[in-house]
């Protein structure tokens, strides 16, 4: 079958039909995000104006609204400028750079990731493999996710505290407990991907069960331990976060947020969350740049 490769024109439309929706979808949110902070911060900015007895514009009204030092809302700009003075305008290594409070998340989250990833895997590996671990574990599984997190965490930190482990060990075990259900649930998924004709193929063979695991199920499961791992690690990022707020640590994002809403800095609070959520992006693009290798190594893609 013959390959046809795409013309420069071809490939400009294709970047131009991705690059237009996505620039129309952050302009639209732009815009309904201004339109708020101008609502959310008016009744503050009514009172300046009313007390400094002087007569205004809507413009002066409306620029008032997007410069408060404590808004309610912060305006965009006002995220980007917290964003490039606690990154750019810091060494990575002070206690005011968010660089600093996200790789000691960050530490946490790929910990607890690299242990909830492991559980998961050798969970379903039970699962697939004994039906009284199937009927009996999983619905203690499915049934552990219904706990709130924010409920869990801080008697998880308490208890550990008790015993001397402190600082990334319980936020790390906050994080598998988020992080290993996406795996498991996936890998069941994976493990009994393949058809009945490919089983009845490997028994044919008269194939062990360890060599149906290695030479079927797991290749099988390779796309699904990718997308679970794509999940799972998101998940862990929130775990080390919920993980930092109730021990009042002092690096982390988790602390980062939770000194801004002691001290009403909404604008630090958003500058976190903005790092949280590019921490998480970078985290799941890693994660597909390695399935997109191993996927084409393994054949499973062209």
């Amino acid at each position: 079958m013959a390959t046809t490769a795409l013309t420069p024109v071809a490939r400009r439309s294709a970047g131009q039909g991705r690059i237009v929706p996505v620039a129309t979808m952050v302009l639209v949110i732009m815009v309904i995000w201004y339109g708020f902070t101008v609502y959310l911060n008016a009744r503050w900015q009514f009172q300046v104006f009313d007390r400094a007895g002087e007569d205004w514009t809507l413009w002066q009204f409306v620029a008032g609204t997007f410069s408060q030092d404590r808004p309610v809302l912060p305006a965009p700009h006002q995220v980007i400028v917290e964003l490039w003075n606690s990154t750019v305008m810091q060494d990575v290594t002070s206690r005011r750079s968010l660089f600093y409070h996200a790789w000691i998340t960050l530490s946490a989250t790929l910990l607890g990731f690299v242990m909830g990833t492991v559980l998961g895997i050798a969970l379903a590996v039970l699962i697939i493999h004994n039906r009284a671990v199937d009927r009996s574990l999983m619905p203690w599984l499915i049934a552990s996710q219904t706990i709130p997190i924010l409920a869990i965490a801080p008697m998880v930190v308490v208890v550990l505290a008790s015993i001397g482990l402190t600082g990334l060990v319980p936020k790390s075990l906050i994080s598998t407990y988020l992080s290993f259900f996406p795996v498991v649930v996936g890998m069941v998924k994976g493990f009994r991907s393949p058809d009945a004709l490919q089983m009845d193929l490997m028994r044919t063979y008269n194939a062990s069960r360890g060599e149906v695991f290695a030479k079927l199920r797991w290749p099988s499961a390779i796309p699904y331990l990718f997308t679970s791992m794509k999940v799972g690690v998101a998940a862990s990022l929130v775990g080390a976060i919920v993980g930092e707020l109730p021990t009042g640590a002092a690096g982390g994002l988790g602390s980062r947020l939770l000194a801004g809403s002691y001290y009403g800095q909404t604008t630090q609070i958003w500058a976190a969350l903005f790092m949280a959520a590019a921490l998480s992006a970078t985290l799941i693009f890693a994660i597909g740049a390695v399935e997109k290798r191993v996927l084409k190594r393994t054949g499973v893609q062209p």
